[in-house]
């Protein structure tokens, strides 16, 4: 998905987001702004999680909602 569709569908998928990591800030949103590695690095940050939980919470939750990735 290029950075078009990426930034096009943001606003979606952020909110969507947001109900399932409450414990980013709006400055943690505003950082990762559609950059999937961003969002791990905060996930680690807030959550504690090692990489390998990040990305598994991330694939876990990319799943549930049929996102096909819309986060780079």
């Amino acid at each position: 998905m290029n950075s078009d569709q990426i930034e096009g569908t943001w606003k979606q998928v952020k909110g969507k987001m947001r109900e399932k990591w409450g414990k980013l800030t709006d400055n943690d949103w505003e950082q990762v702004a559609g950059k999937k590695d961003q969002l791990l690095g905060k996930l680690q940050e807030r959550y504690g999680y090692t990489r390998a939980q990040a990305e598994r919470d991330y694939a876990d939750w990319d799943r549930a909602n049929n996102t096909a990735s819309k986060v780079a």
